[in-house]
């Protein structure tokens, strides 16, 4: 034997388990520090969220109707913690920060091209610095991407440019 494949069993079963964790640690429910405080470790998952007034999925929350039996009866739940709604509403409608950004590369590119050709979006493509044959529109997504990345960058160089033109 050349010994290449001796591992084999072991190397599959391996993965196998890695592969397993992995994927039910993204299958675990997002927590956040009030889930956390309301946690009850001797309860289980299903009735811990109970409690809480969530669930861990869609399955068997929304009730199939039974044609031949319409009766309107609305689906009591026993929430105990409602304050754990409460305060993930609160936190879900707080507006996030914008967190793009762009790179050094792609602003020394979107200045160089403002600078040379304003806003002239099919001269910038036709320009000799345009490497990877960028279009026009995907120039202009460049731009405004500059644009609401850095906004007061963007007024001072456009400033800087409006005193060059004028001496």
């Amino acid at each position: 034997k050349t010994g290449e494949d001796q591992n084999r069993k072991r190397q599959t079963r391996q993965s196998k388990t890695k592969l397993r964790l992995r994927l039910r640690l993204r299958s675990k429910p997002k927590e956040t520090d009030k889930i956390r405080n309301a946690w009850d470790e001797l309860k289980t998952v299903k009735q811990n969220l109970q409690d809480m007034g969530l669930s861990l999925g869609m399955k068997g929350m929304l009730p199939i109707k039974n044609k031949k039996a319409s009766t309107n009866k609305p689906v009591e739940t026993n929430v105990l913690k409602p304050y754990v709604i409460e305060a993930m509403e609160v936190e879900a409608s707080l507006r996030g920060e914008d967190r793009t950004t762009c790179s050094t590369d792609m602003t020394e590119y979107v200045q160089y091209m403002v600078k040379e050709h304003n806003q002239d979006y099919k001269a910038m493509a036709r320009d000799k610095k345009n490497y990877y044959q960028v279009t026009p529109k995907q120039i202009k997504r460049k731009v405004e991407l500059y644009k609401r990345c850095h906004p007061e960058e963007y007024a001072v160089f456009i400033a800087s440019l409006q005193s060059q033109k004028s001496t």
